[in-house]
C-alpha cells in the first residue's frame, strides 16, 4: 500500500502543556491563598478585589478550566493527530483554541476578583465570556470532527469517544445554563429563576465535574495508560460497556445536589437512583485502567509517571465511590453543607486530574524535546510530597465535615440546641483547617517541584518540532456492515453515527428531569405573600452575588429538627420565584440567611459588615470596608434591571418601574434613620463627615452608600413568610 507523509502538530501540544504549567501554578497558589485566609480571614483587609468572595470563583475557574482544561487539549490534540494517523484538520482553529482559551482565562482572572460574576457555580463568568467560551468550544469541535473525517485509521479508538462525548455534552451543558438576559456589557440575570435555576445549575454543575473533569481525562487513561505501560488496553468490551452507560447515566445525577431542598421530590429520588447506579460504570473504567498494567507492576517501583497514573486512578476509583453514597439521602443529610465535601471534591481534582496531568507532562515533555527527564528523582519527590499533601488535605476536612454535622444536630435534654451559636462549630474546626494548608502548601511544593524538572529537561533538549509520520491513506470500504462485524466495530467507523448517539444518550436524561420542572406549574407552587424584591433590595441582592456572599453562606433550610430549630421554617419552593439567579448555596462556613430578616437591628448588620469579629468573637468572616467608602452606590441600571426582572416574569408594574428611584431612596434614608438609634454611629458618621468636608472632599450621605443596601436586602430574607413563634 502506498504510504502518504505527514506531520504530526507537536508545537500547539507544546503550547497547551506550559499553558497548563503555568495556571497551575496560579491556580493553586490562588487555593493556597483561600485556606490561609480561614486562618487569618482580614490579611487582605479592605482590598475588595482580594477578598475571599471573590477570589473564591477565581480559584475554582483557575483550576477547572485553565489548569484542568489545558491539561485536556494538550493530551487531546497529542493522541488525536496519533490515533487517526493524521495532522489537526486545521492549524488555524487549533491555534484559535489555544489563544482563545488562554484570553478567556485571563478575562475570567480579571472579572471575577472585580466583582463581575453569575453566581452560578463554575459558571460565574458573566455573559459576553460565555458567548466566547461557547465559540472556542466550537472552534475545538470542528477541528476535532475535521481530523476524524480525514483520519488514515479506519477505528475510532475508545480515547476517541471520550473526546467526542466531552464536546457533545459540553457544549450542551453550557448553552442551556448560560441562558441569560443581559442588562450592561458585564451584568445578566438568569432567564431561569428559583428552584429551576437551581436543577439547570446543578444539572450543569454536576455535568461540568463529569464532562470536563472526567471523561476526557478517561479518554487521556485509555490513550496514556497503555502507552507508558507498553499494554494494550485489559478489556476492549469492558471499554464499550464503560462509555455508554456512564455517558447515559452521569447527565441524571444532578439533582442530588439539592437533596432535602425546595427540589420536587421526583426529581431528587431520580438523582439518587441514577446516582447510585453510576458506581458501576465508574469503577469499570478503574479496573480496565488498573488491570492494563497487569505484569508489568515492577516497574511502577521505578516509572514515576506510571506512580502518578496509579494514583490518579485510585483517586478516580476513590471519589466515584464516594459520590455514589453521597447520594444516598442519609448520608447527604450528614455531608451536605460541610466540609466532607470540599474534601471529596479535592479527592478527585488533586488526585485525579492533577496527578493524571502531571504524568502526562513527565512522559510528553521528554519525548517532544528528544531527550530524557532531567530528574527522575524530582519526579518522585514530587509524587511523594503530592500524594502526602493530599492525604493531609483530605483527611482532616473529613473530620471538620463529621464534626460540623455531628455539632449541628446535638440537643440538650430540654431540647434546645447544644451549639446554638454557629461559632462554636467554626472555632471547634480551625486545627484541621490548619492541617489543610500545610497539605495544600505541600502539593504545590510538588507543583513548583515540576515546574523546575520541566525548564531542566526543556533546556537539555531539542526544540519542539512537528513530528514526521507516515501512513497508508484510508481505502474506502462498504458504508453497511460487513460480513461477521459487530454492530460497534461498524459504529467505530461512523463518527457522525457515534455523535449523534452520544448526543441521544445525553439528551435523554436532561429532558425528562429539566423540562417538567420548567413546563409543569405544580413543581413549583406559588405563596401569594411573597413579593417581588424593592429597588433598594434588588440592588442589595446584587451586591450580595458580587461579593461573593454565597460562597459561605446558604439559603436554604432542610427538613431536619436541627435546621429548624436554628433557622426557622423549611424552605418551600414558592419562596425562590422571584429569585433570578437562585442563590442556595453548597457550603456553610457561615450560618444560613433564608431565614435572617429581622433577626437583628440595622445597626448590627452595619457593625458586622464593618468588623464581624467585633460582633461575633472568633468568626471568620472578613470585613467588607468597601461598602462603607465615601462614595455613592451605582443606581443608574436600577431601572433597566427592574425592566429586565419584568421581561422574566417578575410582577413590577409600570408605576412601580417608574418610581423605583424614588421608592430606592426613601428605603435608604430610612434604614439611615434607624442607624442613627446607635450613639456610636452618630458620633463616628459626624466625625468622618467633618473630616472630608475639612478635607474639601465631597461628603456622600450614608444612605448613597452600598452598605445600605446590602442591609435592605439581608433584612428582607425570609420576612414573607409569616410564622408564628
Amino acid at each position: 500500500m502506498e504510504m502518504e507523509q505527514f506531520y504530526y502538530d507537536n508545537k500547539i501540544v507544546k503550547k497547551f502543556i506550559y499553558a497548563t504549567i503555568l495556571f497551575g501554578v496560579v491556580g493553586m497558589l490562588v487555593g493556597l491563598i483561600l485556606a490561609t485566609m480561614f486562618l487569618f480571614p482580614n490579611m487582605t483587609d479592605g482590598i475588595s478585589w482580594l477578598s475571599f468572595g471573590r477570589l473564591r470563583p477565581l480559584h475554582t475557574n483557575a483550576v477547572i478550566f485553565a489548569f484542568v482544561g489545558n491539561a485536556m487539549f494538550a493530551g487531546v490534540y497529542y493522541s488525536l493527530q496519533r490515533l487517526l494517523k493524521a495532522r489537526m484538520y486545521s492549524d488555524f482553529l487549533s491555534n484559535l483554541n489555544f489563544w482563545g482559551w488562554q484570553l478567556i482565562i485571563v478575562a475570567a482572572a480579571i472579572s471575577l476578583p472585580l466583582g463581575y460574576t453569575s453566581s452560578k457555580e463554575y459558571a460565574e463568568l458573566e455573559w459576553p465570556i460565555d458567548i466566547a467560551i461557547a465559540l472556542i468550544w466550537v472552534a475545538f469541535g470542528i477541528n476535532m470532527i475535521g481530523t476524524m473525517l480525514k483520519r488514515r485509521e479506519r477505528h475510532l479508538y475508545v480515547a476517541i469517544w471520550f473526546y467526542l462525548a466531552t464536546f457533545i455534552t459540553v457544549a450542551v451543558l453550557h448553552i442551556f445554563n448560560s441562558l441569560e438576559l443581559p442588562i450592561s456589557g458585564m451584568k445578566s440575570y438568569s432567564v431561569y429563576a428559583g428552584v429551576q435555576d437551581a436543577l439547570v445549575q446543578w444539572w450543569y454543575g454536576h455535568n461540568a465535574v463529569a464532562f470536563f473533569l472526567t471523561t476526557p481525562f478517561l479518554g487521556l487513561m485509555y490513550y496514556f495508560v497503555p502507552k507508558v505501560a507498553n499494554r494494550p488496553v485489559y478489556s476492549y468490551r469492558l471499554s464499550i460497556i464503560h462509555f455508554w452507560s456512564l455517558i447515559f447515566l452521569y447527565i441524571w445525577a444532578g439533582p442530588h445536589h439539592l437533596l432535602y431542598s425546595a427540589l420536587p421530590n421526583w426529581a431528587q429520588n431520580l438523582g439518587v437512583v441514577f446516582s447510585v447506579m453510576l458506581i458501576a460504570p465508574s469503577w469499570g473504567g478503574m479496573i480496565n485502567g488498573l488491570l492494563t498494567l497487569r505484569g508489568v507492576w515492577d516497574r511502577v517501583r521505578e516509572e514515576p509517571v506510571l506512580k502518578f497514573f496509579v494514583v490518579a486512578m485510585t483517586g478516580y476509583g476513590m471519589a466515584t465511590f464516594e459520590g455514589p453514597m453521597l447520594s444516598f439521602k442519609n448520608v447527604n443529610a450528614i455531608a451536605h453543607y460541610t466540609d466532607w465535601i470540599i474534601a471529596h471534591v479535592h479527592v478527585g481534582a488533586l488526585a485525579w486530574n492533577g496527578f493524571m496531568a502531571f504524568g502526562v507532562i513527565y512522559w510528553l515533555i521528554p519525548r517532544m524535546t528528544k531527550t530524557t527527564l532531567y530528574s527522575t528523582k524530582l519526579a518522585n519527590f514530587h509524587f511523594w510530597i503530592g500524594t502526602l499533601g493530599i492525604i493531609l488535605y483530605a483527611l482532616p476536612m473529613y473530620l471538620a465535615g463529621f464534626l460540623q454535622a455531628s455539632m449541628w444536630k446535638q440537643f440538650n435534654p430540654d431540647g434546645t440546641l447544644t451549639y446554638g451559636n454557629f461559632l462554636e462549630t467554626v472555632t471547634q474546626i480551625m486545627p484541621m483547617y490548619w492541617m489543610r494548608a500545610i497539605g495544600g502548601t505541600m502539593y504545590l511544593v510538588g507543583m513548583f517541584t515540576l515546574v523546575y524538572n520541566i525548564i531542566q529537561t526543556v533546556r537539555a533538549g531539542e526544540e519542539v518540532e512537528d513530528e514526521l509520520a507516515e501512513a497508508p491513506a484510508l481505502q474506502s470500504i462498504s458504508s453497511g456492515r460487513l460480513r461477521g462485524e459487530k454492530y460497534h466495530s461498524w459504529l467505530e467507523r461512523k463518527p457522525i453515527k457515534m455523535a449523534v448517539f452520544a448526543t441521544i444518550a445525553i439528551l435523554i436524561g436532561g429532558i425528562i428531569q429539566i423540562v417538567p420542572t420548567i413546563m409543569v406549574k405544580s413543581n413549583i407552587p406559588t405563596i401569594t405573600s411573597v413579593k417581588p424584591y424593592s429597588p433598594l433590595e434588588l440592588e442589595g441582592r446584587d451586591l450580595y452575588i458580587r461579593e461573593g456572599c454565597v460562597g459561605c453562606h446558604s439559603q436554604s433550610v432542610r427538613p431536619f429538627r436541627s435546621e429548624v430549630e436554628r433557622y426557622g421554617p423549611q424552605s418551600k419552593a414558592g419562596e425562590f420565584v422571584y429569585d433570578h439567579p437562585f442563590l442556595w448555596g453548597s457550603k456553610r462556613t457561615g450560618p444560613d440567611l433564608l431565614r435572617v430578616g429581622g433577626k437583628y437591628n440595622d445597626n448590627w448588620h452595619f457593625n458586622h459588615f464593618w468588623s464581624p469579629q467585633s460582633i461575633s468573637a472568633g468568626s471568620i468572616m472578613p470585613s467588607y470596608k468597601w461598602l462603607f467608602d465615601n462614595k455613592a452606590m451605582d443606581i443608574s441600571m436600577t431601572e433597566k434591571k427592574m425592566k429586565a426582572m419584568k421581561t422574566l416574569g417578575v410582577p413590577y408594574d409600570d408605576a412601580q418601574i417608574a418610581n423605583g428611584l424614588k421608592d430606592l431612596r426613601a428605603q435608604a434614608i430610612a434604614i439611615e434613620e434607624s442607624l442613627k438609634n446607635d450613639p456610636d454611629f452618630v458620633k463616628s458618621y459626624d466625625d468622618s463627615k467633618k473630616k472630608a468636608l475639612a478635607k474639601g472632599e465631597k461628603f456622600v450621605p450614608m444612605n448613597e452608600r452600598e452598605i445600605v443596601a446590602m442591609i435592605a436586602y439581608i433584612q428582607r430574607l425570609g420576612t414573607d413568610i409569616k410564622v408564628k413563634e
